[in-house]
C-alpha cells in the first residue's frame, strides 16, 4: 500500500496558526481510499452551507485545487476508483468531499453517524447534511473486541486498515490506524489533539488551540483521556506507530515531504 499525503483545506483563523485538512490517500491493490477529505467541490459552490460564524472563525481558503478530487485527478487516478473513504468524523472540514466520490462506501463509527443525522442542539452547528445529501453507502463501525496497542478497534479494510474510538471531540469520533509497507503504522488521530506538540514530554500547545479543542468537545473529559492515553502510546510505541492529527501543518509538511 502506498500512503499519499494531502492538504484538502487551508485555513487561516486570525486567533491561531495555519491549519491544513491532513487528507491520506491510499493505493490499495484493490483500488483507492481516502482517510478525511477536507472540502469538497460542494462546498466550494455553495460557501453559505458552511455558516457564517464558521467561515468567519476559521477562514478557510475554499481552494479548487485543494479538493481531494482535484488531488486524486492530479495523480493520474481515476474518481471512480475511489472504492472506500474512511472519516474520523463527520465535521463539515472532514467530510466536505464525500460528494464528490458518490460510489464510495462511506465508513465511519456509528455513533458518529448517529450525531450527525440525528444531531442535539448543541451538535447541529458542526455538521452540514448537505455533504452527504447525495445518499452514500455507508458502512457503519462499532467496536468489535479487537484489540489494537491496547486501544479498541475495528477492522475496516483488511487487516491492514483500521478504526480506532477515540471519543470527545465528537460523540463518535475516532483515528483511522493504516499497516505500511514496512510494517510500521500511522495513525490519523483527526482531532483527538490539534496540535504535534501535544504528544511530546513535556506537552505543549499554542493557547489558542488548547481553548478551541475545550470549546468544541462535547465531553472534554473523555477527549482528555484519549489524548493521555495517545500520549502514552506515542511514548511507548515510538518505533511501531506514527501518530498525527488532522489539522497540524507542521506534521503535514513533514510527512508529505518525506521526512520522518
Amino acid at each position: 500500500m502506498r500512503i499519499h499525503h494531502l492538504n484538502c483545506a487551508t485555513m487561516r483563523p486570525p486567533l491561531a496558526p495555519t491549519m491544513v485538512a491532513h487528507v491520506l490517500l491510499l493505493e490499495r491493490a484493490d483500488g483507492l481510499a481516502l482517510v478525511d477529505t477536507g472540502f469538497g467541490t460542494g462546498d466550494l459552490a455553495d460557501r453559505k452551507r458552511l455558516g457564517r460564524p464558521f467561515l468567519t472563525t476559521v477562514r478557510p481558503d475554499l481552494d479548487p485545487g485543494e479538493t481531494a478530487l482535484a488531488q486524486v485527478k492530479a495523480r493520474g487516478h481515476d474518481p471512480a476508483d475511489v472504492t472506500d473513504i474512511l472519516l474520523t468524523h463527520l465535521d463539515l472540514d472532514h467530510a466536505g468531499g464525500i460528494g464528490d466520490f458518490p460510489n464510495a462506501r462511506v465508513h465511519v463509527h456509528a455513533t458518529e453517524h448517529a450525531a450527525a443525522t440525528r444531531p442535539s442542539l448543541r451538535e447541529k452547528a458542526r455538521y452540514v447534511a448537505g455533504q452527504w445529501a447525495h445518499d452514500p453507502q455507508w458502512s457503519l463501525h462499532q467496536e468489535g473486541g479487537d484489540d489494537w496497542f491496547g486501544f479498541a478497534s475495528v477492522t475496516a479494510l483488511a487487516d491492514d486498515v483500521v478504526i480506532v474510538p477515540l471519543h470527545g471531540h465528537t460523540r463518535g469520533h475516532a483515528g483511522v490506524a493504516v499497516r505500511r509497507d514496512d510494517g510500521r503504522w500511522l495513525l490519523h488521530a483527526g482531532d483527538a489533539f490539534f496540535h504535534g506538540g501535544q504528544l511530546d514530554d513535556p506537552p505543549t500547545c499554542p493557547a489558542s488551540l488548547a481553548a478551541f479543542q475545550r470549546l468544541m468537545a462535547v465531553d472534554n473529559r473523555q477527549r482528555v483521556a484519549n489524548l493521555e492515553r495517545l500520549q502514552d502510546l506515542a511514548r511507548d510505541q515510538r518505533d511501531e506507530v506514527t501518530i498525527i492529527c488532522a489539522h497540524d501543518r507542521a506534521q503535514y509538511d513533514a510527512l508529505s515531504s518525506g521526512r520522518p
